[in-house]
């Protein structure tokens, strides 16, 4: 019974408490760029959960096989391979969805949410529960997509899935659609889920710094106390 919690844990806890754009604040550059409409929003965070769960599954058997020292590089080829699979698929089947996406697709190789899950967690982690955490980031991810690229399509064009929905008396507000109207709704958003959290007894979303990077527990310079961009000084 206790392992069944702890695995149901894995997977609810990417969807609220620790989703990874609204919480965890990972992840925001495809984030801001492929919410303009519901169908580009989905169809990255589908791509993306796809991704995060295959990688996590191989990456989480590999975990005793995979040497320590180059266990990133190794990481970002499972991803790499992965993500080459699906931009494959998406370009046979949805050609109107890969070209919506554009040059995001490819990019989800560098998404830090996918990489941050391997380091931190399916690196760690059993098959089973690898898969479990990479599904419900991946839902989680999706969710906050959805929810911004609803808003953003709705306001910004006046349809969902590209068909009417505001009447032709309400004109829709195109700055939804630009950069500073994705910002607003992410702001909005996040700080949404800031009141759930708060409602439930969790704390608000930070940045951290550079403690709450993904590749933090690697990271030689904060080992070292010093911050990512810092110049060495010369004495």
């Amino acid at each position: 019974m206790a392992d069944k919690k702890s695995l149901g844990h894995e997977f609810t806890k990417g969807i609220i408490k620790e989703n990874p754009v609204l919480r965890l604040v990972l992840g925001t550059c495809p984030t801001l760029a492929t919410t303009t409409s519901l169908e580009s929003a989905i169809g990255m965070g589908i791509s993306a959960m796809i991704v995060l769960v295959c990688s996590n599954i191989v990456i989480s058997a590999l975990r005793k096989v995979i040497p320590q020292k180059v266990r990133i590089p190794c990481y970002i080829v499972i991803i790499a391979g992965f993500v080459t699979i699906v931009q494959m698929l998406v370009k046979a089947f949805l050609p109107s969805l890969d070209e919506q996406l554009g040059v995001y697709l490819p990019l989800i190789v560098v998404n830090c949410i996918i990489l941050g899950r391997a380091e931190a967690f399916a690196g760690k982690n059993s098959v089973v529960a690898s898969a479990l955490d990479g599904l419900g980031m991946g839902v989680g991810f999706t969710c906050a997509l959805a929810i911004m690229g609803t808003i953003r399509e709705l306001l910004g064009s006046g349809s969902l899935y590209g068909h009417a929905i505001l009447p032709e008396s309400i004109p829709p507000m195109t700055i939804f659609v630009l950069a500073p109207g994705g910002f607003f709704v992410f702001g909005l958003v996040m700080a949404c889920a800031n009141k759930l959290a708060e409602a439930g007894g969790g704390k608000k979303a930070t940045l951290g710094g550079c403690k709450a990077c993904p590749m933090a527990s690697s990271c030689e310079k904060l080992a070292a106390g010093e911050k990512c961009g810092e110049k060495e000084v010369e004495k």
